[in-house]
């Protein structure tokens, strides 16, 4: 199980990442702006903003990876919760489409942390 648990928690830190790269480094290309469903204009106008967002999710990643290469159950806990908090207000505030993205892939990785004990 324990096997199961740390794919998981991999797979959260992986799309964190991914989201990392789309919100800092690609938010105005082409990709980026499909993803997110934004105009050329509002990307130029919230580049920043953006970034900021991304670094965020990078840090997520870097504590789910930490939890992992430490073998750290509690840092894995901890940031799994943290993403799934963040999945849920960004579900209520921004669009429900993150839950799905984050939120869901973040309680099956904990369920499964906290199942391999």
């Amino acid at each position: 199980m324990i096997i199961i648990a740390n794919v998981l928690v991999a797979l959260v830190a992986l799309i964190h990442a991914y989201i990392l790269v789309l919100e800092m480094f690609l938010w105005t290309s082409a990709r980026g702006r499909a993803a997110f469903g934004l105009t050329a204009e509002f990307a130029e106008q919230t580049k920043v903003l953006a970034a900021n967002q991304g670094l965020y999710n990078g840090f997520l990643a870097a504590g789910l990876i930490w939890g992992l290469v430490a073998d750290d159950q509690a840092a894995k806990i901890f940031f799994l919760v943290c993403v799934a908090v963040a999945g849920a207000y960004g579900a209520a505030t921004a669009s429900r489409r993150i839950l799905f993205v984050q939120t869901v892939p973040a309680v099956l990785a904990l369920g499964a942390v906290l199942l391999a004990g």
